[in-house]
């Protein structure tokens, strides 16, 4: 169990550290253009898991895969098109993340509260700390301002992600690279990799 708190402490950090994609994050971002924001959120949230408390996990676990590709972006939310293959169908999703019409029903709810006003990646990282709360974990203040990404990449979600086959120094050598210490890593994979496996 302590390593579960730890994991979303740590989540917490990787939002701090990967968070800003050319945004100025704070935590009252939305304060004059979305005031009822996070209370539309949390009921949407609050639904879900209470349909199924599995879904509490599923979508920090997109939280997470987002923010290991190029940033907390909301890339990970977008589908294919013409011009780009997206982060759905590249191996640690494809058949495994899940959630997505979870975040369209708070997408919908918080465009219908304050049309135009939110990205799609400040839900995601909104509704991670709503799932841990709801689930028995600790809260933190999330900061806003992430600029939705336009584009993804299957294969930067490929090489991204580190699957649950990964062994030790690949997963080093992955956390490294976004600033995490080998400390975040236990505590990361402690929860996510299993829950890999149970999703998966």
């Amino acid at each position: 169990m302590a390593s579960f708190f730890k994991f979303f402490l740590t989540l917490a950090l990787l939002v701090l550290v990967m968070g800003s994609t050319n945004a100025q994050l704070s935590t009252n971002f939305y304060a004059n253009t979305c005031k009822n924001l996070l209370p539309t959120v949390k009921s949407v949230v609050q639904s879900a898991v209470s349909k199924e408390a599995r879904m509490g996990a599923s979508l920090l676990r997109l939280f997470f895969h987002d923010c290991f590709v190029n940033g907390c972006d909301g890339s990970v939310l977008l589908d294919d098109t013409s011009s780009f293959t997206g982060e759905k169908n590249a191996v640690p999703n494809r058949n495994s993340a899940r959630g997505f019409e979870v975040i369209d029903n708070i997408k919908s709810a918080v465009e219908k509260a304050c049309p135009g006003a939110v990205s799609c990646a400040d839900i995601l990282a909104i509704t991670a700390r709503d799932s841990v709360v709801l689930l028995g974990g600790p809260s933190w203040e999330v900061k806003l301002g992430r600029r939705d990404a336009r584009t993804a990449s299957q294969s930067a979600a490929n090489s991204g992600i580190p699957p649950p086959t990964s062994n030790l120094n690949q997963l080093t050598s992955r956390f490294n690279a976004l600033g995490l210490s080998n400390k975040d890593l236990v505590a990361l994979a402690a929860v996510v990799i299993p829950l890999h496996i149970r999703i998966g």
